[in-house]
């Protein structure tokens, strides 16, 4: 529990250090701040990876399924990497729910920042209850694995997808019965006094309430992918908490660039289709860690190299 411990000090210290020093003041984040930040993020994640290889060295951490060092480096790379890519889509969404509330700039950091804290607590919860699933019965791997694919094969043949509107999803007319909703905004404040002098949530707070939500849906994709990965509880975990902590420096990063990567939609059928795959076959097929690492890099950088080359044509069409 040590190591434990230690591990999430060091997340709330790494928060408390971005809110009350790096981001005290609201202010628009720019592309080159947000490319620093984002490059910091991932630098921190792959050296973590080192910290990762000392620890299963030692007796610090459980190792309940007996991972060789170099293994379990590999395993939380490879599902720092899964998260981020499935992360894209939630980008996504996040431009939509800021754009619907008309959230300004300069504070969509805080916005996102308070979300991150949320985010932490339910893929916790999620992350504890699909390893004790994994665990305590071991035919869920095959449920997990079938809904991996499931999602792959929709993905892929789904088409044109339906927009998304904020303001008509249940999240928001569920949280106007609860509390009353104004669109006037005060600085970064979440409520504020309404006409009628009733305490009133302002498009901050809706916005918050909203991403939160579809984090939860989104997770439901992504800690079973990870959990095809390893059903390590401190990787799973770990890993996750890194590509969230990461997120929003890539949402300001990537937020103006997202049309340019359209292809990177294949890339994630492709690695959701893989892990899937991979939870079916388990009992008959057995991939060197290295080889799912391989396959993840490559679907990515495959992906993103397209998009770059191609996307422009696309977006080009798609607009006429």
């Amino acid at each position: 529990m040590i190591v434990w411990t230690l591990f999430l000090l060091a997340v709330v210290f790494i928060l408390a250090l971005d809110l009350g020093v790096f981001n005290k003041t609201p202010h628009i984040i720019s592309t080159k701040e947000a490319s620093k930040w984002t490059l910091i993020w991932v630098t921190l994640s792959f050296l973590f990876s080192g910290v990762i290889y000392w620890l299963y060295t030692t007796d610090y951490i459980d190792n309940p399924d007996n991972l060789k060092p170099a293994v379990a480096s590999m395993k939380f790379i490879t599902g720092y990497l899964i998260e981020l890519s499935l992360s894209v889509d939630n980008i996504f969404v996040i431009a939509i729910i800021f754009a619907s509330f008309k959230i300004p700039q300069k504070y969509q950091h805080r916005v996102l920042f308070w979300g991150i804290l949320g985010a932490i607590v339910f893929r916790g919860l999620m992350i504890f209850f699909g390893v004790m699933l994994i665990n305590k019965f071991s035919w869920t791997t095959y449920l997990f694995g079938a809904f991996l694919v499931f999602t792959a094969i929709k993905m892929l043949f789904s088409g044109e997808e339906e927009d998304f509107h904020p303001k008509d999803s249940f999240i928001y007319k569920a949280l106007g019965k609860i509390i009353p909703i104004t669109s006037h905004t005060d600085h970064e404040k979440f409520f504020i006094l309404n006409e009628k002098g009733k305490k009133a949530a302002t498009p901050l707070f809706v916005a918050l309430i909203v991403i939160e939500v579809m984090d939860v849906l989104f997770a439901v994709d992504s800690v079973p992918a990870i959990l095809a990965i390893t059903s390590d509880p401190f990787l799973v975990f770990s890993s996750n908490i890194f590509a969230i902590l990461g997120l929003r420096s890539m949402y300001f990063f990537l937020a103006n660039m997202l049309a340019k990567f359209s292809y990177l939609e294949y890339s994630l059928v492709a690695i959701l289709a893989f892990v899937g795959l991979k939870m079916l076959l388990h009992d008959y097929i057995h991939l060197p860690e290295w080889a799912s690492l391989g396959f993840i890099a490559v679907s990515l950088l495959v992906g993103i190299l397209v998009s770059l080359k191609f996307g422009k044509e696309k977006e080009l069409t798609d607009l006429d």
